[in-house]
């Protein structure tokens, strides 16, 4: 068995190697674990219960039972406790970042921008907690009143992916905690280091044992215990399409509200009128952030051709000065991708692409860094045949094709039955409304390729998903509607 390495942290307590259920760190009943790996070195990085669905069920009985007294806890409580989680989120943001470096390779930069990033969503909602509001609808009959009530829709159930192991959790149980749900939190097995310090912190902020569960091990056996059991009213799901689509149907015989944030096929679209060291800017941003490994990653960089050889020399020359490393090591901006099969991903894609005629401008193979790190890549006249076309890569290409009219692009962008992302580049303001109006995706960067944020409301249409997080709008899936007929006065 290797051995652990040891992480710079202030507060060593923050990494746990245990599961949270109903308050206690407890280990699987079988006493087995699983191995949790830095994608860079490769070397163990922790040790955590490899649970299954008797574990589950209990957290999903303690939650139950905590939510009875949770959900009275007055609203201002409630944010009190939130804002107190999310101070603690910020004091300890090297200590997160570090272990998050350590477990999913991203830059340390990123990690603390990530942290940050999930903090906000617990602001956010320590705030909309104060702020969930009925109504009062005018009688339609006399004698009686028409009211509507809001209330906690439930115990809900988080599964999360690798590629934000922090923001993803935030995101998700932020909502349910502040409006009184409790819930139970399955994180990627690639990455539960990032959930289970955040479980520390928010027990020290005052969330009630069983608020907060932490089940660690095989998706499948917990995943199916959350899926089928009736006591799980909600499910937030970030990943695949695939994964999505069999969430669903495993949903379906209890009838869970479900939100689903799945795969993404984003465009980015680059105008002759666009200032195109802006665009290189944000295609920057939208594509290598993560090392490609996001759902709104830029993933087809469409380019208008009076401006497709300036944009792929300043895009190649930016991209080639990309450092690649170690999370850890100063002045990195890209890591490793997560493992073996996302590397072989990456390979397979620009293979298809160099089969077909696309040419690399820069990089195009693996790092000399070897293990899962990949050069940062351009490929210029891709076909619309390539995989990379039709495919999210999750990595670091950046594919270039040229369109000719503003219509040519539209069609490119929307030929993909994803719909999460999108980006597009120009200055003409009746272009960018006529663009904007056309594209069939949930989100629209305009000039921006950084999109996210704690206030607007995240996800997709088509195949990308359903519901949306973040905002006023994602505190709506975790409340049911009573509609209240009060006669006789």
């Amino acid at each position: 068995m290797s051995e652990l390495i040891t992480l710079p942290l202030k507060d060593p307590s923050l990494l746990r190697q245990a599961m949270l259920i109903n308050g206690e760190w407890v280990q699987a009943d079988s006493g087995k674990t699983l191995d949790v790996r830095n994608p860079a070195t490769g070397e163990v990085v922790a040790r955590v219960p490899n649970g299954g669905a008797d574990e589950t069920r209990r957290a999903i009985a303690a939650a139950e039972r905590a939510m009875q007294g949770w959900r009275k806890t007055l609203p201002k409580e409630r944010a009190k406790v939130l804002r107190t989680l999310y101070d603690l989120m910020l004091a300890n943001i090297d200590d997160l970042a570090v272990i998050m470096t350590a477990e999913q390779g991203k830059p340390l930069v990123e990690s603390r921008g990530e942290i940050l990033y999930a903090a906000g969503f617990i602001e956010w909602f320590s705030e909309e907690a104060k702020r969930v509001y009925g109504d009062i609808i005018p009688q339609n009959v006399d004698g009686r009143r028409i009211l509507v009530q809001k209330g906690p829709i439930g115990v809900f159930a988080a599964i999360t992916p690798w590629n934000f192991p922090s923001a993803m959790i935030t995101r998700k149980a932020g909502p349910g905690w502040a409006v009184g749900c409790a819930g139970v939190i399955k994180p990627a097995s690639q990455t539960p280091l990032s959930a289970l310090a955040l479980a520390v912190l928010a027990e020290r902020a005052g969330l009630p044992p069983g608020v907060c569960n932490v089940v660690t091990g095989s998706a499948r056996a917990i995943g199916g215990e959350l899926t089928s059991s009736p006591v799980v009213r909600k499910l937030s799901f970030t990943g695949s399409t695939e994964v999505g689509a069999q969430l669903l149907a495993q949903c379906a015989p209890t009838i869970k509200k479900t939100s689903m944030e799945l795969g993404g096929n984003a465009p980015f679209i680059v105008f002759d009128d666009a200032d195109l060291d802006a665009a290189v800017i944000g295609a920057l941003a939208a594509k290598y952030r993560n090392a490609g490994q996001a759902c709104v990653a830029a993933n087809r960089i469409l380019v208008q051709s009076g401006v497709y050889e300036a944009f792929a020399r300043k895009l190649a020359a930016a991209s080639a000065a990309l450092k690649v490393g170690d999370g850890m090591e100063a002045g990195v901006v890209q890591g490793p991708l997560i493992n073996e099969d996302a590397v072989q991903k990456v390979e397979e894609h620009i293979s298809d692409a160099l089969s077909k005629g696309a040419r690399v401008l820069t990089g195009g193979r693996r790092h000399e860094l070897g293990g899962h790190f990949f050069e940062p890549t351009v490929l210029a006249d891709v076909p619309v045949d390539a995989l990379i076309f039709h495919e999210e890569t999750f990595g670091p290409i950046a594919p270039l094709f040229r369109f000719e009219t503003e219509e040519d692009a539209i069609a490119l962008a929307n030929d993909t039955p994803f719909g999460l992302a999108s980006y597009v580049f120009a200055r003409d303001v009746g272009r960018i409304f006529r663009v904007v109006d056309q594209l069939e995706f949930g989100i629209v960067g305009v000039n921006e390729g950084l999109i996210s944020t704690e206030v607007a409301p995240f996800g997709g249409v088509k195949t990308s998903g359903l519901g949306r997080e973040g905002s006023k709008y994602g505190v709506d899936d975790y409340l049911e509607i009573k509609y209240v007929a009060l006669g006789g006065i």
